[in-house]
């Protein structure tokens, strides 16, 4: 556990964030594999098969991101006022929560499994599979939710480096399950699928047990199991972040419906550098979020400056990383693409021609998300939610406009034209904001 209230800000910034951002790398590993795995050594169909049910499965994840957001700001918050018996109540009110509504979520998620798909217009020809991955991903959400859990309570506590730990065991873990369920048993998609549950499994319950032999060392005096009022004020946080996260996906599905119109050689490719331009945004976003946790610990110390250190930190950082990662998509978008495909075929060319396309178009702007995602840090950590929110809304509402309206006169790649120009208008909404809530720290 580390006090991020103490020392050097920016080195403590740093020592914070790195092992947040190689746990993200290997985290991403998950859905690349699963891709790269699919389009290798099955074939251009199986890629779009688990591209198509993307935008379902980011849903799922918005959730349990979200609700991560607000367990972590506000453990971050008692940790740092040193308030450790309240961390302690809210770290088991938080995985009592994540229990009930992983149920929930399942139930719900199988239920409403093939309607979603139809929803979606999945091509018929990738239908069957896209509809297995989906259901077998489903099964596997109390993993899902219960290690984003724990890992928002272990950077709520300063410790980035146990998540890494879990994450390179679990990524390696999915790599060589991915393989030989694929290769060796020929379970197709499935396999693909199954190699993640189990994977994510494991990681998520040693993970559990970790948190609670950690906070076991921290001593108190007896504390609430479960407490109604640390909930609410979890909920404060993290229901605005649920709802910010689940709308993006929302907004996504309307815009994979769209795609999908396009056939399943479109979707394959959108899949494949979709999936290249989520790893970039996770990088990126992983920043924000450790801006989140310091701003948290720091404001609970009132520490006003630290803050506004914390701040200049993660944009030095953040725009460092969106260039790095431009240079990367825009001048490696052909061997990248070339990843996910297997053959020199005229369906594999044409799939690399519409993923190297989209690389092309939104790969110059990731230092405008390196922006928002610093400043979206900032308003978390704070409480400023309304904010936080507003700026989301702005980028995802036109997004999907623009790829609706975009879509008819210049065809898949004018849908690919929307992402740039929603995230321009967001930047300028959350720096906005973000400036009000300068001017509030004095206050603290």
């Amino acid at each position: 556990m580390k006090d991020l209230t103490t020392g050097n800000s920016f080195k403590a910034l740093i020592q914070f964030a790195l092992p947040m951002l190689f746990s993200m790398i290997f985290q991403q590993v998950y859905s690349i594999v699963d891709s790269v795995i699919a389009g290798k050594y099955i074939g251009v169909g199986a890629l779009g098969a688990v591209g198509a049910s993307q935008p379902i499965t980011i849903i799922f994840i918005a959730v349990a991101i979200g609700t991560g957001m607000g367990i972590n700001v506000v453990i971050s918050g008692y940790f740092g006022a040193k308030k450790y018996q309240r961390v302690k109540s809210c770290i088991s009110t938080a995985i009592i929560t994540c229990v009930i509504m992983s149920v929930v979520l399942t139930v719900a998620g199988l239920a409403g499994c093939n309607w979603m798909m139809h929803m979606l217009s999945t091509p018929k020809d990738i239908f069957g599979d896209a509809a297995l991955y989906l259901k077998i991903y489903i099964m596997g959400i109390a993993f899902l939710m219960l290690y984003n859990a724990a890992n928002s309570i272990f950077t709520a506590l300063g410790d980035s480096v146990t998540p890494l730990v879990f994450l390179i065991f679990s990524s390696l873990l999915n790599i060589v399950l991915d393989i030989v369920f694929v290769t060796t048993f020929h379970m197709g998609v499935s396999g693909v699928a199954w190699a993640t549950f189990v994977a994510q499994g494991l990681a998520s319950v040693l993970a559990v047990i970790t948190v609670f032999v950690k906070v076991h060392k921290i001593k108190t005096k007896p504390y609430s199991k479960f407490n109604l009022v640390l909930l609410g004020k979890m909920s404060y946080i993290a229901i605005p972040s649920i709802m910010q996260q689940s709308f993006v996906s929302v907004g996504q599905l309307f815009v994979q419906g769209r795609i999908n119109m396009f056939g399943s050689v479109v979707v394959a490719g959108f899949s494949a550098a979709f999936k290249i331009q989520m790893f970039v945004i996770a990088g990126i976003q992983t920043i924000g979020n450790a801006v989140s946790s310091f701003s948290a610990q720091n404001r609970g110390a009132g520490k006003v400056e630290r803050i506004r250190e914390g701040i200049k930190g993660g944009f030095k950082i953040s725009l460092c990383l969106g260039i790095i990662f431009t240079g990367i998509a825009i001048f490696a978008r052909e061997p990248l693409m070339g990843m996910f495909l297997s053959g020199n075929g005229a369906e594999a060319l044409a799939t690399k021609a519409v993923g190297t396309q989209f690389l092309l178009i939104v790969a110059p702007f990731y230092f405008m998300i390196s922006i928002k995602f610093v400043t979206d840090g900032f308003l978390r950590g704070m409480g400023e939610m309304k904010g936080f929110m507003a700026s989301t809304f702005v980028d995802l509402i036109l997004r999907v406009i623009l790829s609706f309206a975009l879509a008819a006169p210049f065809g898949y790649v004018g849908i690919w034209s929307a992402w740039p120009i929603g995230w321009i208008f967001g930047t300028a909404c959350s720096v906005w904001f973000a400036k009000k809530a300068n001017k509030t720290l004095g206050k603290i």
